[in-house]
């Protein structure tokens, strides 16, 4: 009797320092189920097929994965193995490769070989070079503002509306046409 409490209580022990530690994770595969779920169609339906994938036990078979296996990799080795992957764009002039490191985009152009990196980082969106240079494309500020470059070198605050994007687009539009003059 006393040989299965204390197999109990060293298993119950190692189950919860797997479980209850300070590697919370970001539960990567079970949010990707929740966001595609929030797609499918109206509250009502999305409603309906939550419970299914409970019946059916889709989120309990995420979550296992993510405790056990996902956020472990994450922990350790400092990034999602789930946001890694690799796209490739056919466009008329070449094909190029997308690089996503859950980190940023390596973008590639295969006929020269060319790349660019974009990074995110402290709420801003850069571009850096191939020889390191690193220049903001846009710093995001509050949820309706971001501070973007504008034409003459300068930083422009832009308002995320419509009158906002067509007054910055409509600013660019002008530099770019006075340019080409």
């Amino acid at each position: 009797m006393k040989k299965i409490t204390l197999s109990a209580a060293i298993l119950a022990t190692v189950a919860s320092s797997l479980t209850l530690s300070s590697c919370i994770g970001s539960f990567s595969l079970t949010r990707q189920v929740i966001d595609w779920n929030k797609q499918v169609g109206s509250k009502f339906i999305n409603e309906v097929v939550f419970f299914a994938l409970w019946i059916v036990p889709v989120y309990e078979v995420t979550f296992l994965c993510d405790v056990l296996v996902i956020n472990s990799i994450e922990f350790w080795s400092g990034s999602n193995p789930l946001t890694a992957s690799t796209k490739v764009i056919d466009s008329e002039q070449g094909r190029y490769l997308i690089a996503c490191d859950g980190h940023g985009y390596n973008v590639t152009f295969e006929p020269t070989g060319q790349s660019v990196r974009l990074e995110f980082a402290d709420d801003t969106w850069s571009v850096v070079t191939e020889d390191g240079n690193a220049y903001e494309l846009l710093t995001f500020l509050d949820p309706s503002h971001v501070k973007v470059p504008a034409p003459d070198g300068s930083q422009r605050v832009v308002t995320l509306d419509q009158e906002g994007l067509m007054a910055y687009r409509a600013e660019v539009s002008q530099a770019m046409l006075m340019a080409t003059r």
